[in-house]
């Protein structure tokens, strides 16, 4: 399978090109791409990581069908439309059109990241405040919803709840994508639990369309979610995990200031980063990895 960190489909109009997934207009809907680009701390690297786009589409659509049950979602057919290229296998979907509301819906079960330093100086997370004696990575009394704003470019940034209702404009609608985020939540971590791995947090995006609220775009990837081995966790530091955990905090152990140009990532980084996507799939859905 080709590394893939940019992409042109020749007869197809360009919708969109975000951080990591090119969108391609087809009419009535979308072609949805999943490349090799890693973004971490919000800036793009240059350098692509193998079987990154796969690991996300493959993983993405295993949970929109374990999740279907609770909100429809956005996922037309994961086949190639025919005429397209086949690099485009295993890593894109066709995916209706909707109106993607404006927020990053934010779910954590435990502290960990952003949240957890700004625990230490508020003791609490999105304005929700929370007990004393928090620990890194510690596990949340209960599940909290602490939505952010959705960047295209440049960093996401926390808000509180209030916020976030101005954001979507309607308390209603907000009520509705908070109720959904932790049912979502919640029935993926019950699960992940099973595979023993722990789900320490994830973000959601929700679009509107043809009357009614859809879970769209990617969904409890290792980009978009902390994978943790349950039989290694451990409160009080940085744990262990199979998401992209791992570039972060060799990027944090450089110094790099998080603002572009990224520094170039050496081989053995992007090596083991790709075993840990490719793992992230295996222990969830408790298959081989065999989409080259």
């Amino acid at each position: 399978m080709q590394t893939i960190t940019s992409t042109s489909i020749p007869g197809l109009k360009l919708h969109s090109r975000g951080k990591v997934r090119d969108t391609y207009d087809l009419g009535n809907s979308l072609l949805m791409v999943a490349t090799d680009r890693l973004s971490a701390f919000d800036v793009v690297f240059n350098e692509g990581i193998p079987k990154k786009g796969a690991v996300l589409t493959q993983l993405t659509l295993f949970w929109l069908q374990k999740l279907s049950n609770i909100i429809p979602n956005h996922l037309i057919t994961a086949e190639v439309p025919k005429g397209l290229p086949d690099w485009l296998k295993h890593r894109s979907m066709v995916v209706k059109k909707a109106e993607i509301f404006p927020l990053e819906c934010v779910v954590r079960g435990y502290l960990a990241g952003s949240g957890w330093k700004e625990y230490q100086k508020s003791q609490s997370v999105c304005g929700i405040s929370l007990p004393a004696g928090l620990q890194n990575a510690s596990k949340l009394p209960t599940p909290i919803f602490t939505p952010s704003t959705k960047a295209s470019v440049g960093h996401d940034i926390n808000v509180t709840g209030k916020e976030a209702e101005k954001i979507i404009g309607s308390m209603d609608m907000f009520n509705q994508l908070q109720d959904y985020t932790l049912r979502l939540y919640s029935a993926a971590s019950e699960y992940a639990q099973t595979r023993g791995i722990i789900l320490a947090d994830t973000k959601f995006e929700f679009g509107f369309s043809e009357g009614k609220i859809i879970l769209a775009d990617e969904a409890l990837t290792p980009d978009s979610s902390r994978y943790w081995p349950a039989d290694k966790y451990s409160p009080g530091k940085e744990q262990e995990s199979f998401d992209k955990q791992f570039v972060r905090n060799y990027l944090e152990s450089i110094g790099w200031n998080k603002t572009p140009p990224p520094p170039k990532l050496p081989d053995d980084v992007i090596a083991k980063t790709t075993e840990k996507y490719v793992q992230a799939y295996e222990k969830i859905t408790g298959k081989k990895f065999e989409f080259e």
